[in-house]
């Protein structure tokens, strides 16, 4: 009987909540065309509202996955997360679009929008140069898979800086070894520098 009572109130309770989201305005799904919220969202990053704007180009990809604006709104997805310095964020979705969408023209910029991600997260070269060599990987990627992209251009300059950057790195190790006497181990670094 106690159980009995238990269940019917947990019930109720369940049932309570469930017309209280159905009752939520903020709940209720977005009905206007895919062409609205698509503007909407692009109104939103112009006036730099990032989160908000990665929201609703998110809400076109889910309510219109079939639409012609889906497949872009994942890439504007991204680059609003980007925009916000949300790499990490920005980084999944780009990986994403990449995979769910191999053939598109716009692969290219995914490319370059990733390793801009890395790019602009390289520290000083006392730091670990994790995002440095990931931010290569992925320039290299677009260089030799998309020679002819407008992009490479400036993924070639930002690759010899990055190259710059890890060099800077052995450098700095390479004097750590010298100052310590360690003449063998400093002489290694200065060789991958050369």
């Amino acid at each position: 009987l106690l159980m009995m009572r238990v269940f019917v109130l947990l019930s109720a309770v369940a049932l309570l909540s469930l017309a209280a989201c159905a009752s939520d305005p903020k709940k209720q799904e977005d009905t206007r065309p895919s062409t609205e919220i698509y503007a909407e969202a692009a109104s939103l990053l112009d006036k730099k509202e990032y989160k908000a704007a990665q929201a609703k180009f998110e809400d076109v990809e889910r309510l219109y996955p079939y639409s012609q604006w889906a497949t872009q709104a994942q890439l504007m997805s991204a680059y609003a997360a980007y925009q916000d310095l949300r790499y990490d964020d920005a980084i999944l979705a780009l990986d994403r679009f990449i995979q769910l969408h191999p053939s598109s023209e716009r692969v290219d910029y995914a490319l370059y929008l990733k390793a801009l991600c890395y790019y602009e997260q390289i520290s000083d070269v006392k730091r670990d140069q994790g995002m440095t060599t990931d931010a290569l990987s992925a320039l290299d990627a677009l260089i030799s898979r998309y020679p002819e992209s407008a992009y490479v251009r400036d993924a070639k300059l930002k690759r010899d800086l990055t190259l710059d950057h890890l060099a800077g790195k052995e450098m700095d190790v390479g004097r750590y070894y010298l100052t310590r006497g360690d003449y063998n181990a400093a002489i290694n670094r200065f060789v991958t520098v050369i």
